[in-house]
């Protein structure tokens, strides 16, 4: 008995000697940076960066491979903090939310079948496309909801998604789980939306969706940016271009477009102007006016609010204002 036990315990002894040696051969050092900056990354392990998890990005970033601003749900603060730690500068980027594309409760868009399958958009699709009538519409489940780590997304009654842009962080994945491709990714300072996907004809969008885009072109006529342009019998933005002057809202005649904004901006002309009359020449609505030589006045009603002004004033004349509460005169509906 006790030589069974000494020789356990040996063993014992001898596997030991044998973790400890392979614990100090095989060890590998840590970057402590990469603990620190994981600490100050979200933590969601979202995946919309990229990488595995918070901690794969962290490691990234000290190896020189990852940026900070690949995570999108990273505050101001903490990516300072991040910069900080490796020795860089850390320039903010625009934050983006998800958008969704469709507006198929305000279109009265019906359904072909009622689907009584498993609760998930991806699933319900598989058969004939979905439910819904028109093949491009949301299919109302709630996918995009249930994989967002952050909360951001919620169904209304009808079962249209709406984004809560405060809690959205652009991680990407309901962009990924949408089987309708529905859902992209759009700077919070564009406040002007097309909310179709259909690539129908027009004659066959009025058929079954009441608010869809029918490629009329008329917003594409209207753009003084050439910001939206009408591609496979659909209307579509460009935001890099677009200001959100809500030209193309007022003259979508279905209501298509949309502007989420609850106030306006309006041109203002102060006493430095010396009446070059390019502001007024500039502007597409014919919103300034004034002789030259004198002080220009802008039109409220008429001010889109575009800039264009902003962008044509040599003397710094020009700002725009900023009136609460109030939707711009453009805006349909």
């Amino acid at each position: 008995m006790l030589s069974a036990l000494l020789t356990l315990a040996g063993l014992g002894l001898i596997a030991a000697l044998g973790l400890a040696v392979a614990s100090r051969v095989f060890y590998v050092d840590i970057d402590p940076r990469i603990n620190t900056i994981a600490d100050l990354l979200p933590g969601a392990n979202c995946g919309g960066c990229g990488y595995p998890g918070c901690s794969a990005l962290a490691a990234a970033i000290v190896s020189g491979e990852g940026k900070i601003e690949s995570c999108s749900a990273v505050d101001e603060q903490s990516a300072l903090a991040i910069a900080d730690v490796m020795g860089i500068i850390y320039t903010e980027t625009e934050k983006k939310h998800a958008v969704i594309h469709c507006n198929f409760p305000a279109g009265g868009v019906g359904e072909k079948f009622r689907y009584l399958g498993v609760t998930d958009c991806r699933a319900a699709n598989m058969m004939s496309n979905g439910p819904k009538l028109c093949a491009y519409a949301c299919i109302g489940l709630g996918t995009c909801r249930d994989v967002c780590p952050f909360g951001a997304i919620t169904l209304t009654e009808a079962g249209l998604p709406v984004v809560d842009i405060d809690k959205c962080t652009a991680c990407g994945k309901c962009v990924e789980a949408c089987p309708k491709s529905l859902i992209d990714l759009a700077p919070v300072s564009k406040t002007v939306h097309v909310l179709c996907s259909s690539r129908e004809k027009g004659a066959a969008v009025k058929k079954l969706c009441s608010v869809g885009c029918i490629s009329c072109m008329a917003c594409e006529k209207a753009c003084p940016f050439e910001a939206i342009k009408i591609t496979d019998n659909l209307a579509r933005i460009n935001y890099d271009k677009c200001r959100s002057c809500g030209i193309c809202v007022s003259k979508c005649p279905t209501g298509s477009i949309v502007d989420y904004r609850d106030y306006r901006l309006v041109a203002e002309i102060s006493d430095k102007c010396n009446g070059c009359t390019l502001c007024a020449r500039a502007c597409p609505t014919n919103a300034i006016s004034g002789t030259p030589k004198e002080m220009h006045v802008v039109d409220g009603e008429k001010c889109i609010g575009c800039g264009i002004c902003v962008d044509q004033c040599k003397r710094n004349a020009v700002t725009l204002k900023k009136v609460e509460g109030v939707k711009r005169a453009v805006v349909a509906g």
